[in-house]
């Protein structure tokens, strides 16, 4: 039996329901196609990988909402060949606070983003604390469709 959420009350109702049988408030329709879905655009896929990267850093400590996993995977790509290249500086240079104080700068978003992913896989940004669980989750396809976290993605031909 698959269950969702309610819009008005947050309580969990058959996917079937049209209204909640709690509160009254009317659902979406079961058999729509995502309508109540934010849309990711062509161009939103065509985007540059340092681009999903910038996108994490401007919102740096937003632990609401969700991120998919394009989102996530490219912005620890890019983290870890940033870090590479700093590391690599840092020693040419003699100086290991540099690589030090990239890997502090980095913390909080990475944290972050990786809360918000959680929540695109309807679980708790709790779940970060239990690093050999999570890795899967975070490995995890999204929910499309709204959850108690915010509104889902569909990729749009």
């Amino acid at each position: 039996m698959s269950m969702v959420r309610c819009h008005g009350c947050n309580k969990e109702i058959h996917t079937s329901a049209l209204a909640c049988p709690n509160c009254g408030a009317q659902q979406a329709n079961p058999y729509s196609i995502g309508t109540a879905n934010l849309e990711i655009s062509a161009a939103d896929r065509k985007r540059g990988f340092f681009d999903w990267y910038l996108d994490c850093l401007k919102q740096y400590a937003v632990f609401s909402g969700r991120a998919t996993r394009q989102e996530y995977w490219m912005f620890i790509l890019v983290n870890i060949i940033i870090s590479i290249a700093v590391m690599v500086v840092a020693r040419f240079l003699h100086a290991p606070l540099l690589a030090t104080l990239y890997d502090l700068a980095l913390f909080i978003p990475g944290l972050a983003i990786a809360v918000r992913r959680l929540h695109d896989t309807d679980r708790s940004g709790w779940w970060i604390l239990l690093p050999f669980v999570n890795i899967v989750f975070l490995a995890l396809a999204g929910h499309p469709e709204n959850n108690r976290f915010g509104p889902g993605r569909k990729m749009v031909a």
